[in-house]
């Protein structure tokens, strides 16, 4: 029974949730249903306000007649009883049945009537109660009865079985003095079907007119909605068309009304966007090319440029101090425009969309080790120490060794520069379909705003910091297309004072889509405050790294 209950709750949940989908994906079913349910609760309100207000307006009208007509009966059949001249048992017998059969016969709706015998009499002469119909006698409760007793009229609704259905109707009572036995207690039975087959009769026409209005609300409701949503619909798609690159979609115009008038303003719009995209392109183009030409003729004269500073930079101990730091900083400012000139160049490939993918089947551990040696060098003049997490079984991938060890190296130099002497850690994991590395930091920290701008072209989080290290603020933004080329991500993550974190996850092979992370780009504060690091350099020497050739003899963490 539990397995069957699980299998209907499913089945029905999923239904649930394709009808709610369906719901939620269409204008014209929510207008629909909205309007459809605010009709049907408008409609049962009125129905039941109108069905009580008839229901109590039939029972009033009926209970006052009945009310009526039992008072002129019992004033009858007293009057009978007081024009009688019996004085024994049978003859009061015999009268007290002829007047329940007077009565019976002269009352309207085929009402039944009772002549029972008060509460409490004790009389000498015995003489029984009559009725018309035995049957109903016990619809006549004992409050009734007691009611009764104490004079005036009274009455009860009650509800009689015939035919197999029960009918309503309503009991009257009141006390008349028979000769010689004393006071009886006359009721009279009214069955009221008349009323409620009226009343059934204008509930069903309700009904019925209740739910043609519905389907006339509905069917205009649809009507009307079909004809607004359509437009918005074939907008919605042209707007999608114009979105994926076909910039010639434009919708029809046919009348003059308001979608008129909309389809003819969206149609106005997008003319100017393909205008202002095709200008935007065209700049783009220029600027590209601009890039890549000045780039490219940059080229000579700085070969020339970089041969003549060599040559005096190689003969700068024979120079006076002041020319010799000359030689030195032009050396210096010649490799950082070298820099800036080859990252420009590889900007210019992107944007062409000329760059090229050239993957292999590489552990991405030896990349990442041959990246930290690389910058110990680095890490010593900042003070900084560099610790490298480690799986211990391979970690293959479908990489671009050049491509990745520039991401890295950009971001290890990057931590370094800004971790102001504390520590850099270098994490590396791995899963079924991923492979990712993080590069965190202790620094200075940024903040969640400059953290969304940190891969943009040229920008910095503070234009006053001092460079050190000749960056061209093109290193982070190379670094995101080199992950784009692979299908991957480059995130960052950063926190004012609490240093930044940087990610960057790989598919393994090529082709998968990456869903998850292997990493958190967020670091877990909790195990950070549990477990300091000391703000020392430790003794060791950073570049102490040991010999990763061997793949087969991994260590879980390098420092």
């Amino acid at each position: 029974m539990t397995s069957v209950w699980r299998l209907v709750r499913a089945r029905w949940g999923r239904r649930f949730r394709s009808a709610l989908r369906w719901w939620r994906g269409s204008l014209q079913v929510r207008v629909l249903t909205s309007t459809l349910t605010i009709g049907l609760v408008a409609l049962a309100l009125v129905f039941a306000y109108v069905g009580q207000r008839t229901a109590d307006g039939l029972f009033r009208a009926r209970l006052q007649q009945v009310l009526e007509e039992s008072a002129r009966s019992t004033q009858q059949a007293q009057n009978t009883f007081d024009s009688a001249t019996a004085t024994t048992g049978a003859e009061v017998q015999q009268l007290l049945s002829d007047v329940t059969s007077a009565q019976h016969n002269a009352g309207s709706g085929g009402r039944e009537v009772f002549l029972l015998r008060a509460p409490g009499q004790a009389v000498s002469v015995q003489a029984g109660a009559t009725a018309t119909n035995a049957a109903y006698v016990d619809l006549i409760s004992a409050d009734l009865k007691t009611a009764t007793s104490s004079g005036g009229q009274h009455w009860q609704s009650v509800a009689l079985r015939a035919g197999g259905r029960l009918e309503p109707a309503v009991v009257v009572g009141q006390q008349v003095t028979v000769p010689v036995v004393g006071t009886y207690q006359l009721f009279f039975l009214y069955p009221l079907q008349a009323e409620q087959d009226r009343l059934d009769f204008l509930l069903r026409t309700l009904a019925l007119g209740a739910g043609a209005l519905v389907l006339l609300l509905g069917s205009t409701t649809w009507l009307v909605t079909r004809q607004t949503v359509l437009p918005v619909r074939r907008a919605a798609q042209v707007a999608e068309r114009l979105a994926n690159g076909q910039l010639t979609e434009r919708m029809s115009v046919q009348g003059e009304d308001e979608m008129a008038t909309l389809a003819q303003s969206f149609n106005e719009m997008a003319e100017s966007l393909q205008d202002q995209i095709r200008r935007l392109e065209e700049l783009s183009t220029l600027q590209r090319r601009f890039v890549s030409d000045v780039s490219h003729e940059l080229r000579t004269p700085l070969t020339t440029v970089r041969m003549a500073g060599e040559v005096i930079h190689a003969a700068r101990h024979d120079f006076e101090p002041s020319v010799k730091r000359s030689a030195e900083l032009l050396s210096t400012q010649l490799d950082r425009f070298e820099d800036l000139l080859a990252d420009l160049l590889e900007i210019s490939r992107f944007d062409a969309g000329a760059a090229v993918l050239d993957a292999e089947s590489r552990d991405v551990r030896d990349v990442v080790v041959r990246t930290v040696d690389a910058s110990v060098p680095l890490a010593e003049r900042k003070g900084t120490w560099i610790s490298v997490v480690l799986p211990e079984q391979r970690v293959v991938a479908d990489i671009d060794p050049r491509r990745v060890e520039r991401i890295l190296r950009n971001l290890v130099v990057n931590a370094i520069e800004h971790a102001d002497g504390t520590p850099v850690e270098v994490t590396v994991a791995a899963d079924q379909h991923a492979v990712a590395v993080t590069v965190r930091d202790k620094g200075v920290g940024m903040t969640s705003g400059e953290a969304q701008h940190v891969f943009d072209r040229f920008w910095r989080a503070d234009p006053a910091r001092a460079r050190t290290t000749g960056g061209t603020g093109l290193g982070l933004a190379i670094s995101l297309e080199d992950a784009r080329l692979h299908g991957g991500w480059l995130e960052a993550w950063g926190r004012p004072g609490r240093g930044a974190s940087f990610r960057l996850t790989l598919p393994r092979r090529a082709g998968i889509r990456l869903q998850s992370s292997p990493l958190e780009l967020v670091p877990d504060e909790t195990q950070e405050q549990a477990a300091p690091v000391a703000a020392t350099r430790p003794r060791s020497d950073p570049a102490a790294l040991p010999d990763w050739s061997d793949a087969d003899q991994p260590a879980q963490e390098v420092r």
